[in-house]
């Protein structure tokens, strides 16, 4: 699959980032929780406005993954303020990745987190940290793979659910 693209997501590409958003998250996790608490979610998480504020934050960076001119993936990192626990400046967050399940073991979710990894590198970060859910076991064995460790855990919302993330992080190696 050589021929995928990493590209930067603008204002214009709102739709197109609610739509991946929407289905991918649904496809990761709808088989393990309540349809009305994805439901709620993904109504909530992922409006355009909400989307919107989060992609013209100037410490949020969010980028498409595509194949030809397929988006078939996404990356939302987070810096500063704007990471969802820590902000600490020298540390930069993967919110999100998500891979389409059609592209799942393409290497796709490999190129957006090498793409997470050179930004954190050039903007100096000392380590990248990450929160997966406890169940998502795909997750948890593909970061550890790309080396990191748990360090905390804290509790994410799904719906009424509250549910169990495990905290990650990995040091950042500087030449």
């Amino acid at each position: 699959m050589d021929n995928i693209s990493i590209t930067k997501i603008d204002e214009a590409n709102i739709e197109q980032l609610q739509l991946i958003g929407r289905q991918t998250f649904f496809e990761t996790f709808a088989a393990a929780n309540s349809q009305q608490n994805m439901q709620k979610y993904l109504a909530e998480e992922f409006t355009a406005d909400k989307l919107t504020n989060e992609l013209i934050n100037p410490d949020s960076e969010f980028y498409f993954a595509k194949l030809d001119n397929q988006v078939i993936g996404y990356l939302k990192i987070n810096f500063g303020q704007s990471q969802t626990e820590l902000q600490d400046d020298k540390a930069v967050e993967i919110e999100r990745i998500y891979v389409l399940k059609d592209f799942h073991g393409k290497h796709v979710g490999q190129l957006l987190y090498n793409k997470a990894i050179q930004i954190a590198t050039q903007k100096n970060a000392d380590y990248v940290w990450l929160g997966v859910w406890e169940e998502n076991e795909r997750a948890i064995n593909f970061y550890k793979k790309n080396g990191f460790v748990e360090f905390d855990k804290h509790v994410f919302k799904l719906g009424n659910d509250e549910q169990t993330d495990i905290m990650m992080k990995l040091k950042i190696h500087k030449q």
